[in-house]
């Protein structure tokens, strides 16, 4: 990403700072996302984490911004800001960029019935309603077909850049060059329905759907496992009913109909497991040959 100034320029010392209220303090880091950005929100707040400052009752890291959660009878707004400019500086001027993370294979199976068929119920508030999502989607992005969409959607790794919206829903950014990226826009009309585990698109971002309810994103498959577990029943969810968490990486891998209801059957009898493995992210690596970065990234799963 070397060639793109939205993935690499200078963002030291640029975060803005504001208030939400008497709890909460908001950093924004840029005004769009990028590797960078995103590494920066993600830095901050672990170091601020780390640090376990009496009051501070959340640190919620995002695309680009960061928002913290706090008591200000237990700390003072001014002294929060004094020490959160501090970790900016400290972050921005350290030269080990890296984040201890893992990446993790999601199994998806691409253009399946639900999906289709939710389409289809809501192609009024679509931009081509005659069409399909994918369809609309591989014209968006001057490919030939649906099928090309699909393989450019699976083959590169994706970074989880922040969770929520609604409980354990990742947002994810590929990890190619600016120009490389995959971007469609949201449905001109939010439809009232879509099955839990799509695997949805609006903008930059790819998504995963932790529950079925409502959504605008384009829909183009969904995963065959939970990401959102409240029973705690799958061993993946033993610590937490959460899957994901911001700085993972993502690789998603096409499934049949075959393969899919197979784990579907897993995850009924509590027995199925992502494949995953600890991954050290470098920043600098991958702004400085995403394709090789990648691929090395990519490697890691084929051990396991």
């Amino acid at each position: 990403m070397s060639n793109n100034d939205g993935d690499t320029k200078d963002l030291q010392g640029t975060a803005r700072y504001t208030w939400g209220g008497d709890e909460f303090l908001f950093v924004e880091i840029d005004e769009s996302m990028s590797l960078v950005a995103n590494f920066k929100a993600n830095s901050m707040a672990s170091v601020l984490a780390a640090r376990a400052l009496p009051g501070i009752s959340d640190v919620c890291p995002a695309n680009a911004s960061l928002l913290i959660r706090f008591d200000p009878d237990k700390l003072a707004p001014a002294g929060l800001e004094a020490e959160v400019r501090a970790i900016e500086l400290e972050v921005d001027g350290s030269t080990n960029r890296t984040l201890e993370t893992r990446i993790i294979e999601i199994p998806v199976w691409y253009d399946d019935p639900f999906t289709r068929e939710t389409g289809a119920r809501f192609r009024a508030g679509h931009q081509r309603p005659n069409g399909t999502d994918l369809g609309f989607a591989a014209e968006a992005n001057h490919l030939t077909s649906a099928a090309e969409f699909i393989r450019r959607h699976h083959s590169n790794p994706w970074l989880v850049s922040m969770v929520g919206f609604v409980a354990g829903l990742p947002f994810m950014f590929q990890m190619v060059p600016r120009d490389q990226q995959l971007e469609v826009p949201k449905y001109l009309s939010p439809r009232t329905d879509t099955p839990a585990l799509t695997v949805g698109h609006g903008g930059c971002f790819a998504c995963i759907y932790s529950v079925r309810g409502a959504g605008g994103y384009q829909m183009f498959g969904v995963a065959a496992a939970p990401i959102f577990d409240p029973a705690q029943k799958l061993p993946d969810f033993k610590s937490f009913m959460i899957f994901f968490k911001p700085g993972d990486i993502v690789k998603f891998r096409p499934v049949d109909k075959t393969e899919y209801e197979r784990i579907q059957e897993q995850v009924e009898d509590g027995t199925f497991v992502y494949r995953q493995a600890s991954v050290t992210f470098n920043l600098a690596e991958a702004l400085e040959n995403p394709v090789r970065y990648n691929n090395e990234i990519l490697e890691r799963l084929n051990g396991i």
